[in-house]
């Protein structure tokens, strides 16, 4: 999961606007082979505590919630990407659709469940333009399987 604070994010699709937020989080998911619900939940949680937002004090220490910021969802299948060899990117780390789109709906209904709003997002497996103003920036990679750091 790859994570950026944004001061507004949008997506469109074949020229239209699918979904817009104003300062919130922009969040890119992929969903790897081995990944299950019990990864989804760590990221949420992960997601939602983030305190990457300044307080009072311009000290990043609130989360998107305590902001009333706003969060947009889209899967990114590219995030998978295994660049050991040669130059053109291997996506065999990746989970076929089956797995991954349940997946990446279960995050945005979760993300949205906690957050105690809609989350937006994108569309799976379209192709989408992501569009974002950066905050800061602050853009920060987050792997259910590295939970020891």
């Amino acid at each position: 999961m790859l994570v950026q604070r944004v001061r507004h994010a949008s997506v469109t699709i074949g020229g239209e606007l699918h979904s817009r937020i104003g300062r919130g989080l922009l969040v890119f998911v992929g969903v790897g082979n081995d990944d299950t619900d019990e990864d989804i939940e760590y990221l949420v949680g992960k997601l939602l505590r983030l305190r990457i937002f300044d307080d009072a004090d311009g000290v990043m220490n609130l989360d998107v919630a305590q902001t009333g910021g706003e969060v947009l969802v889209v899967s990114q299948f590219t995030l998978m990407a295994s660049t050991r060899k040669g130059n053109r990117p291997s996506y065999i780390r990746a989970a076929a659709e089956a797995v991954s789109r349940p997946l990446y709906e279960r995050f945005a209904a979760r993300v949205s469940e906690l957050l105690g709003r809609p989350a937006a997002t994108g569309e799976f497996g379209a192709d989408m333009q992501v569009e974002l103003l950066n905050d800061g920036p602050v853009t920060i990679w987050i792997d259910s399987r590295c939970r020891d750091y």
